[in-house]
């Protein structure tokens, strides 16, 4: 069983082009609700989840973000050409994903605090439980046959998100994930060996 979960984990990647094929209604439910199932703070569950199927507002949406995108990489210095490809493959990217699902955190149910400090821990508590919905989702996905990508794009444009998707105030946009049926396989990313990033008993002593 371990090995079989192992090799899910290990065998997901992060896919940006989509074939045509329609996702269907109970794949979707199964992938949502893996991200329902996920641990959280408290066990608060501070997350909503937007859905994204319509091709307008998904265009809408994708051209928003890119403008801002494209304003932040200006004050960086990027030239106009590179900002144009990257605004130009982020449109078709997220305009073209058969489902798009902005992930999206809520303090309600999590601990309140007079103090700042205990209440930023609480907000990087929801966070961090929100994070674990969408690797639920992600591994979900993979299992459906899906690919599937995370993005922090929402996290550089909340107000815009927020005003074209009509969210409350209370809701904060945190991430979104591509969804659909792959394209192609990417090929697997490196990665760091355990001995880099494990330290038993204290800093530095691997596995």
């Amino acid at each position: 069983m371990f090995l079989n979960l192992l090799d899910i984990i290990k065998n997901r990647r992060s896919v940006k082009e989509y074939s045509s094929k329609e996702v269907s209604k109970e794949a979707l439910f199964r992938i949502l609700e893996a991200g329902r199932w996920a641990p959280s703070a408290h066990n608060a569950q501070p997350w909503h989840f937007i859905v994204i199927r319509d091709s307008s507002i998904k265009q809408k949406l994708a051209l928003a973000m890119a403008s801002r995108w494209n304003k932040d990489m200006t004050k960086n210095g990027v030239s106009k050409d590179r900002r144009e490809n990257l605004i130009k493959t982020s449109v078709e990217r997220f305009g073209s994903a058969p489902i798009i699902i902005i992930m999206c955190l809520t303090m309600e149910g999590m601990d309140e605090y007079p103090d700042e400090r205990r209440k930023k821990i609480e907000y990087v508590m929801a966070v961090q439980s929100v994070a674990a919905a969408i690797e639920n989702m992600l591994l979900a996905a993979h299992g459906e046959g899906l690919g599937s990508c995370w993005f922090c794009a929402p996290l550089f444009c909340k107000d815009l998100v927020r005003k074209i998707l009509k969210i409350p105030q209370h809701v904060d946009p945190q991430a979104l994930i591509t969804l659909g049926y792959p394209a192609n396989k990417p090929s697997p990313p490196p990665r760091k060996s355990l001995e880099e990033i494990v330290h038993q008993d204290f800093w530095g002593r691997g596995p």
